[in-house]
């Protein structure tokens, strides 16, 4: 059988130093184009339309939890998933969970439910950068891995959930998808600071983009 992947995690996680992988961000950060909607694929090409509009619908209502300032929880991902899936109930998974063709496998034991409401807790430690809770709540979503499908997704939900309590949005998503795996610690940490990057991009644009709009209407 083979290693368990999340142990693996819970352990590195616990030795990154997340409040210096990545640095402060304004907030709050209204981009020009919203790089979340466009990440649901709404209105693209793609073949599963159906697959988009849940997703997009899953956004929505994650929105509208960070508009009444909720904590980030496992009940939260779960009405979230309902909506991912399109199914009217989703429960914790039951087993060991596999992923990357079966090469992680993360493994269910008494305390992993517990220790997952733990970890999404600490989405909220004003101690730690932003950016860091943001990638640090994707990752617990990707290797916790709570449900038996459609966990990539809620992660980026997460992650999302996390900036939008603090008012930030992102105007692009695509750098963020990449292999993800449970034993990089540079890899956790550098999502963080790619995280930071993406903030202060968005943040730049944005801000040049409105001064040009005001220098238009002067002129």
């Amino acid at each position: 059988m083979s290693a368990d992947a999340l142990a693996a995690w819970v352990q590195i996680r616990n030795q990154i130093d997340w409040t210096s992988a990545a640095g402060a961000v304004p907030a709050p950060v209204e981009p020009i184009v919203d790089g979340f909607t466009a990440w649901c694929g709404v209105g693209s090409h793609s073949s599963d339309v159906d697959r988009g509009h849940r997703l997009l619908a899953a956004l929505t209502r994650s929105r509208t939890d960070a508009s009444h300032g909720l904590p980030l929880t496992r009940t939260l991902l779960t009405g979230w998933q309902q909506l991912v899936l399109g199914i009217p109930e989703v429960q914790f998974r039951q087993g060991d969970a596999f992923a990357k063709g079966g090469r992680e496998r993360y493994a269910l034991r008494p305390h992993t439910q517990r220790d997952f409401e733990r970890c999404l807790r600490d989405s909220a430690d004003p101690r730690v950068p932003l950016a860091s809770r943001a990638a640090r709540a994707y990752l617990d979503v990707a290797f916790f891995h709570p449900f038996p499908d459609g966990n990539a997704r809620l992660a980026m939900l997460a992650l999302a959930y996390v900036l939008e309590l603090e008012g930030v949005r992102l105007d692009q998503v695509g750098p963020l998808q990449t292999t993800r795996y449970a034993d990089d610690a540079a890899g956790a940490a550098d999502l963080a600071a790619l995280l930071f990057v993406l903030i202060r991009s968005t943040h730049q644009r944005a801000t040049r983009f409105r001064a040009a709009s005001r220098h238009r209407r002067m002129s």
